[in-house]
């Protein structure tokens, strides 16, 4: 009987995690008990993917704004930093420009506009049109800005985002001038000392910098890079992928993650004798047609995997099969014709026009999508999700 169902997603339900608990023997013991309470067999191929938050959170990676301000203070000595690019985000950014204010004395904020790296918009880009404003070339004061936009809240938050990031410096003792510009030379007109905050955009934005003339140059990803007074910290990172833990604390994102991944592998394969794939995921990485948001606000998909996660889907597109090469068969005749032609895929598609219209991207970042969309970010509480059936094809 041909099988009726592919690929299979089931979001598990764990314990609450807290630092210091053992999450290799949580997350085996949990795989376990899910497929036997469901009645499912574990499957070689099979994946589990955990949430870097859980992770992070059994490591104990946690640092304080105190801890964030040391280290800014021993970067910045002269007391003035330029501060660009950052996100618009209350749990992702509002403590860390706290304990970079903290750690300050005077802070020129500039913000990209319309909108930040991950699509939350300060203004619609149809605004910036009708005032005959050039987002590449103009720079805007925020007087500037509020003659030409007024005060603007996040349709989501109802956060004026100028007005919060402002007072949240200015509540640490800083002083604050705030400008707009999505040029990061911009900055050097005011503070040859800059802490560039954008993610996925930071190494170009570094070697601007450096390449015109700043006096010192870091991101988020060089600030906690090590302990400070035993705090968390993350050696890749830093402060990137972290997020509000308490009023005055962050969880990094996990620290050293390839171990746990790999030492779970180990164990269930032990317990099972079948090899599951592993890996660790924060945010997905896809957008929202509706907010423009486009949600990876951490560094990487995930930060640790097994070894049969990396690369990218090798399939072909059925439907490219039906209309052109077997355009002329129908039924099970087509059914056969078609499975024989997976069966016989070259080992590589890429530029093959059989493999048009499939998703290029990496497979950790597809399945990482997958789960963190399973998960969510609230209260499902499943942060482990088991994925069976993924590298099956229509022949399976």
């Amino acid at each position: 009987m041909t099988r009726a169902v592919g690929t299979v997603v089931r979001g598990l339900r764990g314990p609450i995690i807290n630092e210091g608990d053992d999450i290799v023997e949580i997350t085996v013991d949990t795989v376990l008990n899910a497929a036997k309470a469901e009645g499912y067999a574990i499957a070689d191929k099979d994946i589990i993917a955990i949430t870097e938050s859980i992770v992070a959170r059994a490591q104990g990676n946690y640092a304080t704004i105190d801890d964030i301000a040391a280290d800014i203070k021993a970067k910045f000595p002269n007391g003035k930093i330029g501060l660009i690019f950052p996100i618009l985000s209350r749990n992702r950014f509002s403590n860390l420009l706290r304990g970079i204010a903290r750690g300050a004395k005077e802070v020129v904020l500039m913000l990209s506009y319309p909108s930040d790296e991950v699509g939350n918009h300060l203004v619609a880009l149809e605004d910036l049109d009708s005032k005959g404003i050039n987002p590449w070339t103009d720079v805007l004061s925020e007087a500037d800005f509020r003659q030409h936009f007024g005060i603007i809240t996040h349709p989501f938050t109802g956060v004026d985002y100028i007005e919060f990031y402002k007072s949240l410096i200015e509540g640490e003792g800083a002083t604050c001038e705030v400008i707009f510009s999505n040029n990061a030379k911009t900055i050097l007109d005011y503070s040859t000392d800059v802490l560039t905050c954008d993610i996925h955009s930071r190494f170009r934005s570094k070697r601007i910098l450096k390449d015109n003339g700043a006096t010192s140059v870091y991101g988020l990803d060089d600030v906690l890079s090590q302990s400070h007074n035993g705090s968390g910290f993350n050696e890749a990172y830093g402060l990137l992928g972290s997020n509000k833990a308490t009023e005055d604390s962050i969880k990094l994102f996990p620290n050293n993650a390839q171990p746990i991944v790999d030492a779970i592998q180990e164990k269930l394969q032990a317990a099972t004798g079948k090899n599951v794939e592993v890996m660790i995921y924060g945010d997905g990485a896809f957008k929202d047609p509706v907010g423009q948001i486009w949600e990876l606000a951490d560094p990487v998909v995930s930060p640790a995997y097994t070894s049969g996660l990396d690369g990218l889907p090798n399939e072909i597109k059925l439907k490219y099969l039906a209309d052109n090469n077997f355009a002329h068969l129908k039924g099970e005749e087509l059914k056969a014709a078609i499975s024989e032609h997976i069966k016989n895929k070259q080992a590589d598609l890429i530029g093959n026009m059989e493999a048009q219209g499939t998703t290029p991207r990496q497979l950790t970042d597809l399945i990482g999508s997958l789960s963190d969309l399973t998960s969510g970010s609230g209260d499902k509480g499943t942060p482990m999700v088991y994925i069976q059936g993924y590298f099956d094809n229509y022949t399976d």
